[in-house]
């Protein structure tokens, strides 16, 4: 619920609105129970826990790595399925990157998301949760968010837009739109609609191909929206909101890391108001995709540098927990037992189960 609906609910049960604002902002310190709330008296605190809950989520499996302190998180939703989500320590602060689906209809060939099919969309509240439930687990506050985990958030579109204001709220998280990231694999519509939102979150668009005949071929989707298209779709994005894109490249050896695929992205790119990202691809159990060359990845960004592209190179983290993303969704549900960490610190941790 956002506070709108919250105070609607409220209403209906003969309360005033302003106790919405109330439990909202005691759900933002980390409450997770109706007692915990002193502020609301006895009667009404007995009767919310009778109509409602406050966490959907329970933490079903915790990695930590040893190298960076990246925590990745397995939650288990309140039917039974389980999504992942990423906490990162940053210099600047933590950031958390959340699920916006529970799996992926996308299909990218060299992502571990999809491998275990698509079962539903989060509800707002589920994506919320999830950072509700990494500040409460870590002592931490949340300075930055990327919808950058499992699913497509243009396929769960008004969820994920419901999300960043339920984020942004002063009565919720009071995360700076600036502060939150969204990225796409380039569903055009979905560009076009967001540059109409009217607020200043980024957009990131997941490319990895500087033309369509590779992209077809890593990318189910870029057989419905050729490059063409969402480079269109992103000069709109920019003229409207005159914020940068960040276009995600994922190097893979062999595949798409040549200089002259460099020299081509290059040229698609030129004049548009962008950074590229490029990211050393995780390697994926049953695909064949390997890592580019570390010495290829620095001859691939000086080339775009070179070309006058702004470009960086993604720093890796849990490196020693399998971090990318999908794979401890996908070994959790193929072995239908809890999955084992590959590395570093493995905690588990359960919480009272309930509905939403």
């Amino acid at each position: 619920m956002d506070i709108g609906e919250l105070e609607e609910f409220l209403t209906g049960i003969g309360q005033k609105k302003y106790r919405a604002k109330q439990i909202f902002s005691w759900i933002a310190k980390g409450a997770v129970d109706f007692d915990e709330m002193t502020d609301l008296s006895l009667q009404l605190r007995e009767e919310l826990k009778l109509l409602a809950c406050i966490s959907c989520l329970n933490i079903r499996k915790k990695l930590e790595s040893a190298i960076d302190g990246t925590v990745k998180y397995l939650f288990e939703l309140d039917d039974g399925n389980v999504i992942e989500s990423v906490l990162m320590e940053y210099n600047h602060g933590y950031t958390a990157c959340v699920s916006s689906q529970v799996g992926c209809k996308m299909g990218c060939s060299f992502c571990a998301s999809t491998i275990s099919g698509f079962r539903r969309n989060l509800t707002a509240g589920e994506i919320l949760e999830q950072i509700l439930a990494m500040q409460r687990d870590h002592g931490i506050k949340v300075s930055n968010v990327v919808v950058m985990g499992i699913g497509e958030p243009f396929d769960n579109y008004d969820n994920v837009i419901k999300f960043l204001r339920l984020a942004n709220s002063h009565h919720g998280l009071n995360v700076g739109y600036r502060h939150m990231t969204v990225s796409t694999c380039g569903l055009v519509p979905g560009i076009l609609r967001f540059a109409d939102e009217g607020f200043q979150a980024n957009l990131a668009i997941s490319l990895h191909a500087p033309n369509d005949r590779i992209r077809a071929k890593l990318m189910p989707v870029g057989r419905k929206y050729r490059i063409d298209k969402i480079i269109g779709a992103s000069k709109i994005y920019t003229e409207k909101t005159n914020r940068r894109i960040m276009f995600e490249y994922a190097l893979i050896e062999g595949v798409n890391d040549s200089l002259e695929n460099a020299a081509e992205l290059a040229f698609l790119l030129k004049g548009l108001l962008c950074l590229v990202n490029l990211i050393p691809i995780n390697p994926v159990k049953g695909t064949s995709y390997r890592q580019s060359r570390r010495t290829r990845t620095e001859e691939f960004a000086a080339l775009l540098r070179e070309k006058g592209i702004e470009t960086t190179v993604r720093r890796e983290l849990g490196s020693d927990i399998n971090a990318a993303c999908g794979q401890l969704r996908h070994r959790e549900i193929s072995s239908g037992k809890p999955a084992d960490p590959v590395w570093g610190t493995e905690t588990g941790q359960r919480r009272g189960k309930c509905g939403q």
